[in-house]
């Protein structure tokens, strides 16, 4: 599946993302330089995710550096291709951009990036 970068060059895909019967779609950018997948609080909490203090152990750095994080179980789609499920830091800010990083979306994924001509490859592993 190709893909085209948003209007500011950036690699934005479409996902679909379903947890407790709850399915919404949005837009993450995939980005090779971060370590974990980054969920923002108001996704999580229109997928009905419940914060729970005492699984907020994750810290994260960049521009959430300082936000506590959750660790949360979530299925994904990618256009036409099966669901996988992917493990995201549920980020208690808005303040993150919604984030497919190594752990562990380019490890479900092969992308390939072409950037002179402002667009991506998706595909499952193995297809």
């Amino acid at each position: 599946m190709i893909l085209p970068y948003d209007d500011r060059r950036r690699p934005i895909l479409p996902v679909g993302l379903s947890h407790a019967a709850k399915d919404i779609q949005v837009h993450a950018l995939a980005d090779t330089g971060a370590d974990v997948n980054v969920l923002p609080w108001t996704v999580g909490q229109n997928l009905g995710l419940v914060w729970n203090p005492n699984k907020a152990t994750l810290r994260l750095a960049g521009i959430a550096t300082g936000a506590h994080a959750m660790p949360v179980l979530i299925e994904a789609t990618i256009g036409s291709f099966p669901a996988v499920t992917l493990a995201f830091a549920w980020c208690e800010s808005d303040a993150v951009p919604l984030v497919l990083g190594q752990t562990n979306f380019f490890m479900e994924f092969d992308v390939c990036f072409f950037a002179s001509r402002q667009q991506m490859s998706v595909k499952p592993k193995g297809w």
